[in-house]
């Protein structure tokens, strides 16, 4: 018994040894490669004093990458990953906020056509209705993410749209606190999604994306511009025939292939009168758990998505999440 305690004390001697080692080499590696993104950001047209003042108080941190290699939609499987995204809970806490902002909402849905139920659905699973919002400062965060070779070149542009927003006084460089991988907000857009469809909705010349007013519209006008179709559905839970060919099948959220009319998929689906869905809609067959978790079914569970279903997978590219938005978006439907 000595000896396990001994050998397994020394185990962990050496396990934080090698931690603090390489923390310490990162480190030194994160320092010359931030003299360099500060290089790349003052060449780029950002001022000298912004990018100085903002990445001069940059850190590596372990964690995010820790994160970043361990998200929930690459281990939970389907029924578990919606079941805890649209629960009766979440539901009451979005009929609460709803009723506290009832006159800000519906104003926003009537102006961007975008369904209130929906907006309350993405707020509801990205921050919990704004209560969590992250506390990870972004610099760091998407520094950290940047350095990283990962995805390096993806967060490296993220993180200057981020500096060039703050530059142009578009964003307030002060409260920059939300998610690991730096998203910000009731609605945790990334940099580069304030830039293109985040809007000073109060007229106040701020974009203030952790209050109601610019937040909700933001979503609406991101939605809206991409081409989210009102009162058309999203998904339906199906149950496939054992002929369906491989081929109709998607199990990545990357790329959704073999899209077809209703009016030819129908024949795969058992008891499809039972669903009503128009035969000239266009849709496509995704099987969420089939390369994620060990043993899954092929056929089951099994969706039928339609275009707006797609629309969310531009919000975020996995399968489960859409699922998720769109089951309590009709949740709330329901209860409104």
């Amino acid at each position: 018994m000595i000896i396990r305690k001994m050998f397994k004390l020394i185990l962990n001697l050496l396990f934080l040894h090698f931690f603090i080692t390489t923390t310490c080499i990162a480190n030194e590696d994160f320092a010359t490669w931030l003299d360099k993104f500060q290089t790349r950001a003052i060449n780029s047209g950002i001022s000298d004093k912004v990018v100085k003042d903002i990445m001069g108080n940059a850190k590596f941190l372990p964690k995010v990458i820790e994160y970043d290699r361990y998200q929930p939609e690459f281990y939970e499987d389907t029924f578990t990953y919606i079941k805890k995204r649209s629960s009766n809970r979440k539901i009451k806490e979005g009929i609460k906020l709803y009723k506290k902002e009832k006159l800000i909402i519906e104003t926003v849905e009537k102006d961007f056509d975008v369904e209130k139920e929906l907006l309350l659905a993405l707020m509801g699973i990205e921050t919990n209705f704004g209560k969590y919002l992250g506390k990870m400062d972004i610099i760091s965060s998407l520094a950290t993410l940047s350095y990283d070779k990962r995805r390096s070149e993806f967060f490296t542009k993220e993180l200057l749209i981020l500096l060039k927003l703050v530059d142009k006084k578009i964003i307030d460089k002060n409260i920059l606190y939300g998610s690991w991988a730096g998203a910000f907000g009731n609605f945790q857009f990334m940099p580069r999604t304030i830039k293109n469809y985040a809007i000073d909705y109060n007229k106040n010349k701020t974009i203030e994306l952790k209050k109601i007013e610019d937040s909700f519209a933001s979503a609406a006008n991101y939605l809206k511009t991409i081409g989210w179709k009102k009162n058309q559905p999203c998904f339906y839970k199906i149950d496939l025939k054992d002929n369906i060919p491989k081929k109709y099948l998607n199990s990545s959220a990357r790329n959704i292939k073999n899209k077809k009319q209703i009016s030819f998929l129908k024949k795969y689906i058992k008891d499809f009168d039972k669903l009503d869905i128009k035969d000239n809609l266009k849709a496509a067959i995704i099987i969420p758990d089939k390369d994620i978790i060990p043993g899954a079914e092929t056929l089951n569970p099994a969706y039928i998505i339609f275009e707006n279903y797609e629309k969310i997978l531009n919000w975020n590219r996995s399968l489960r999440f859409a699922l998720a938005v769109c089951t309590l978006k009709e949740s709330f439907k329901n209860e409104i």
